[in-house]
């Protein structure tokens, strides 16, 4: 049960740690798994001390042990090794100092890492950090190169010569960390961190040479593989040789098998692009070569042909076209108007010969009463009427008279 405190009672420091110890002493003996950082073994003691440490947390405790504990392991457990403790915890008030005693020690193997990689690999993929969609591409030509490696490795060299061979003009911005043992985990997510935070650097490679399975380990740790996920800038992953496969390399957005092949993969080839300038150029001259040579093949057959080769070729033969249907033209209409002509005659002369003219030319007369009435018959003229008569050339008035025999 909490104690009641206030600033007018306090408790003392000593009662702080009886209960701190009082709290400790209810959690039991619990199966604690850690690396060895540091191995004590006084010549003639009968106690082995032993700092165990977690390497995704930078958090370390003190584990003592009865020497026979020990010896049963101590021809598999060294500093480094990663082991799993059966200890209680133990606080030591007058220090206020909390430690482990352990009753057992058991290295662990590798086929069971191995197991628990695998346990994690699993857990890790149903989250979706391998999915491919979560991958993003790496820049062509980065302006800046953020590398994770190891203080005068030779990965850190691989990357390094082999990328300016590629390109010279090449920037790096270089974070050395420890690459395996305790502190390698926190101190490579943090080299992963700042460079990602940093706005020049367009890709991040975390760089190590080939080891064991225990030296890879820091770059399968949880701690790692979450960061890497979060990070904003491309990472690639180049860990170990073709045959390893850390976790890095599967939530990485590119893996490469080496550091020498990071470099390939993050860099180009100037050499490499300028022979792939010189051959674009040479399939686009002469694409655009034979553009030009198919278009100057069709204007030369375009000016084979008669119409542009002669084109008053064309002015001539629609002259003599024209020349010959105005030629006709002119000849129909003669020939209409002669016909015309000669039916126009036709119809005058029968005209003539029908009109009442020339029968007065004959020597007829025509006969009309003073009102201008014909005289059509005997009968309508009187005797001693003085009529007009009407002759081819003129007209005069003459006297009717019945004969005798009629009077």
């Amino acid at each position: 049960m909490a104690r009641q405190t206030s600033a007018e009672t306090p408790i003392p420091v000593g009662e702080v740690s009886r209960l701190i110890g009082g709290w400790i002493d209810r959690l039991g003996a619990v199966w604690v798994e850690g690396q060895i950082t540091q191995l004590s073994r006084r010549p003639g003691a009968g106690v082995v001390f032993l700092t165990l440490r977690d390497p995704s947390y930078d958090i370390s405790l003190t584990v003592t042990c009865f020497r026979s504990v020990f010896e049963q392991v101590a021809d598999s457990v060294s500093e480094g090794a990663r082991v799993v403790v059966h200890a209680k915890p133990e606080w030591y008030a007058p220090r206020g100092q909390l430690s482990l005693r352990a009753a057992e020690i058991r290295p662990v193997g590798v086929g069971e890492l191995l197991a628990r990689l695998e346990r994690l690999k699993k857990s890790l993929a149903a989250e979706g950090l391998f999915a491919a969609d979560r991958k993003r591409p790496v820049p062509f030509l980065p302006q800046l190169v953020g590398l994770v490696c190891g203080r005068a490795s030779a990965a850190e060299r691989d990357v390094l010569e082999n990328a300016r061979l590629r390109w010279p003009a090449v920037r790096f911005e270089v974070r050395t960390v420890p690459v395996q043992g305790v502190h390698a985990v926190p101190r490579v997510v943090e080299a992963v961190k700042e460079l990602d935070a940093h706005a020049e650097v367009d890709v991040i490679v975390v760089a190590r040479g080939g080891g064991s399975v225990e030296d890879l380990l820091p770059f399968s740790d949880e701690q790692l593989i979450r960061a890497v996920a979060a990070c904003r800038t491309p990472v690639v992953s180049a860990i170990g040789h073709e045959p390893d496969s850390p976790l890095l390399d599967l939530v990485a957005d590119l893996r490469a098998s080496t550091p020498t092949d990071a470099a390939k993969k993050v860099v180009p080839d100037v050499g490499e692009e300028l022979t792939r300038v010189r051959h674009l150029r040479e399939r686009a001259l002469r694409a655009v070569g034979g553009q030009l040579d198919r278009e100057e093949r069709g204007l030369a057959a375009a000016l084979a042909r008669p119409c542009l080769r002669q084109p008053e070729r064309m002015v001539d033969d629609r002259e003599e076209q024209v020349a010959a249907l105005l030629h006709r033209s002119r000849g129909t209409l003669r020939h209409l108007l002669d016909r015309a002509d000669s039916e126009l005659a036709h119809t005058r002369a029968r005209v003539v010969a029908l009109s009442p003219a020339a029968t007065l030319r004959r020597g007829y007369a025509v006969l009309q009463h003073e009102d201008g009435a014909v005289v059509r018959d005997a009968v309508e003229v009187a005797d001693g009427e003085r009529l007009r008569a009407r002759v081819a050339d003129g007209a005069f008035t003459v006297t009717a008279e019945r004969p005798a025999e009629e009077s």
